[in-house]
């Protein structure tokens, strides 16, 4: 965590780019210490947000591009998992992106977008909404609580 905030807001973004993909990481921790030593809330919020959007978009190129192999062996993404975001993918459509910061289902159905060749503009949206939502409450929580 102290490495985290000797490098702020770089480090922020490294770590949240980072939990969007193949690490079984959480970027909040870091947001939360950052917000707890002062840092400012927006560009805390702004910076974990961009840096976990880009990493879901790794993941769509992964899907867009990847095989089988390259989605089960390299991002981990056990089939029963991948399966399950498929169904609900194909039950809730595109706006099941607004869930890719959910642990477990986020990773896959960022994967299953590119797999399904979802407009890149609209992914792009959706997961940032998404994301965004989850930050600004995390954020505000913090910032409520700690008084």
């Amino acid at each position: 965590m102290e490495y985290f905030l000797e490098f702020g807001y770089l480090g922020l973004f490294m770590v949240a780019f980072l939990a969007a993909t193949i690490l079984p990481i959480g970027s909040e921790v870091v947001l939360v210490g950052l917000l707890l030593n002062g840092f400012n809330p927006v560009l805390v919020v702004t910076v974990a947000t961009i840096g976990n959007v880009m990493g879901s978009v790794v993941n769509y190129v992964i899907g867009y591009f990847g095989s089988v192999f390259v989605i089960e062996r390299v991002l981990k993404i056990k089939p029963q998992n991948f399966e399950r975001s498929r169904e609900r993918f194909e039950k809730w459509g595109k706006f099941s992106l607004l869930l890719a910061w959910v642990p477990i289902i986020g990773d896959p159905l960022t994967v299953i977008a590119g797999v399904l060749r979802i407009n890149l503009w609209l992914f792009i949206l959706l997961v940032t909404i998404g994301k965004l939502g989850r930050y600004i409450v995390v954020t505000y929580g913090t910032l409520n609580i700690a008084g």
